[in-house]
């Protein structure tokens, strides 16, 4: 009989998983809210249940007795696997650490305690929705950000009082929270680093640099590795991920951090108990010569899998394709693509007669090119040019 996997959610960035999971030999049950998501032609089986109910999911594992449960790509369902994993036994971040690397007021709190360098910050009551006062406290600009959405939801640059009320807007259409947060908004360079915590060990860290659109605030629309940032640097990051894992209690589960380089400093933004989106696993899985997407499947089945490289390091970058208006795609046209097999994937999220809206949040994507070189700028010269050779067409609302 085979094994059963829980897969919470059916997303772009949940394909790849149902799709490894589904090699691997392994029965897929996908849950999932409703909706036109392209993981439910996929899975072996789907269940129409929205992944934040703890007591839904737990029902399902039960009913289903899965042999483990799977989150890629999103932060709001990692609460509900932790759950699960306590309730049943199961390989996976505990719920009292996945509810921290959730929200981001509890996440933020635990780094103020546990000596993790991060942005200042203020906690502000959801009803409160023009607070002047705080943002002159800490001095504009400021970020504001909801405590529990993903995918930069609900997380605005406010420049000035002019600013407030649309931020204010944002937070609210995007979260479930009775608080949110006013941080200090920091200037530098923003990277990340892939991780991967197994029986309280961290088993390696690999810094990113970063692709930045800058629409409501930066959002990441690519990703490429090595990062060149210096030993320095990337020592200081390293040991600023240690900590953020540590003050957390995260284990047995992906980390997706994000950071800023400021003043030669590095400050944690924000840590997830979760494979990072925007083409991060594929990044992993080609600088390491290892199917990431198997290992962390392979830590929720309750295995212990082998994270030693398996090649040589891959320089590789990605990049999202972004819609540049809202409205309804009428052509695509990838027959002027030169071929070259070091670009490794080139793929639509869309077809022809698909609405799509303009890009400002990561979700917003309509495709990705991933690509191999001898180094980054290699790599990233033939993203470049593929996509310049791609005719989108777009018919505006």
């Amino acid at each position: 009989m085979k094994k059963k996997l829980l897969i919470l959610g059916a997303g772009i960035y949940q394909v790849p998983l149902i799709e490894t999971a589904k090699r691997m030999g392994l029965e897929t049950i996908v849950a999932s809210i409703p909706g036109n998501y392209p993981g439910f032609a996929l899975a072996d089986k789907v269940v129409y249940e929205n992944t934040v109910d703890k007591e839904a999911m737990l029902a399902l594992a039960k009913a289903e007795q899965v042999a483990g449960v799977c989150v890629c790509g999103t932060d709001v369902c990692v609460p509900a696997q932790g759950y699960v994993c306590d309730q049943l036994g199961l390989k996976g971040p505990s719920e009292v650490a996945a509810e921290r690397a959730q929200d981001k007021a509890l996440m933020k709190a635990a780094f103020e305690k546990g000596g993790v360098r991060t942005a200042r910050f203020i906690h502000v009551d959801i009803d409160n929705a023009n607070p002047v006062d705080i943002c002159q406290e800490i001095g504009y600009p400021v970020i504001f950000k909801s405590v529990d959405s993903s995918g930069s939801r609900g997380i605005t640059r406010v420049n000035g009082p002019e600013d407030i009320a649309y931020a204010y807007e944002q937070v609210k259409e995007n979260t479930h929270a009775d608080h949110y947060l006013i941080e200090e908004f920091l200037i530098g360079d923003e990277f990340g680093a892939q991780a991967f915590v197994l029986d309280g060990e961290v088993q390696f860290i690999l810094p990113h640099g970063d692709y930045v659109f800058q629409g409501d605030t930066g959002v990441p629309i690519g990703h490429f590795a090595p990062y060149d940032m210096g030993a320095d640097i990337v020592a200081d990051a390293e040991e600023q991920l240690r900590r953020a894992v540590k003050s957390l209690e995260v284990d047995n589960c992906a980390i997706n951090a994000d950071f800023i380089l400021c003043k030669g400093k590095t400050y944690v933004l924000e840590i997830g108990a979760r494979a990072g989106a925007t083409c991060l696993v594929e990044m992993t899985s080609l600088y390491y010569g290892f199917d990431y997407y198997e290992k962390i499947i392979q830590c929720n089945l309750g295995e212990k899998p082998d994270f030693t490289p398996q090649a040589a390091p891959q320089p590789n970058a990605e990049m999202l394709f972004q819609a540049p208006v809202t409205g309804k795609i009428t052509d695509i046209d990838l027959s002027g693509v030169t071929p070259d097999e070091r670009i490794i994937n080139l793929s639509m999220d869309y077809q022809v007669g698909d609405a799509v809206r303009q890009f400002r949040k990561g979700p917003d994507r309509i495709g990705q090119i991933i690509a191999i070189g001898d180094n980054v700028p290699q790599a990233k010269e033939l993203i470049d040019r593929a996509m310049a050779q791609v005719k989108i067409t777009i018919d505006p609302e």
